[in-house]
């Protein structure tokens, strides 16, 4: 009975991870802070976000704390980001580059959703009522492990203002 009991401790974490639903899409509505993982249409799972400091509009350049508005790829994650753990957005896209080069501006990049700083324990009530990022889409750390778990790289991602 002991080994049994300890065989199922060892394979619980692989048994967790094989019930859980993948999603197929992300879709991030600015204006309602809200970001939605989907299966076949279907919504998962829904996330209160926060964005950067300046998230009405699309982003144009580096530095305005906008997030990017229009249909990226969420392409590579980062398990040892400053934000916890983080995936990375594909902004900016082509179109993004050329508007940046007609204006004579950096278009920027580095867009992540992400979770928070380790060392701001504590300020996750503060930090989820405000939008205090440079760009990026902002959730909990524990929000963050339930992403990091669903969506697996490339997924496509949709952000509507």
């Amino acid at each position: 009975m002991r080994y049994l009991s300890f065989a199922l401790l060892l394979l619980a974490p692989m048994l967790a991870n094989a019930t859980i639903q993948k999603a197929d899409e992300v879709v991030v509505y600015k204006s309602k802070s809200l970001m939605q993982l989907k299966r076949n249409g279907r919504v998962l799972k829904s996330y209160k976000v926060v964005f950067g400091e300046n998230p009405r509009g699309h982003k144009v350049m580096q530095g305005d704390e906008r997030t990017p508005e229009g249909r990226y790829t969420l392409d590579w994650k980062n398990p040892q980001s400053r934000f916890y753990r983080s995936i990375h957005i594909s902004y900016p896209n082509a179109a993004d580059k050329a508007r940046a080069r007609r204006l004579g501006v950096d278009p920027g990049g580095d867009i992540m959703i992400h979770g928070i700083k380790p060392q701001w324990k504590g300020m996750e009530n503060y930090l989820t009522k405000m939008n205090w990022t440079d760009g990026c889409i902002a959730v909990t750390n524990p929000e963050m492990d339930e992403i990091w778990a669903m969506v697996d790289t490339p997924t496509p991602i949709s952000i509507y203002p």
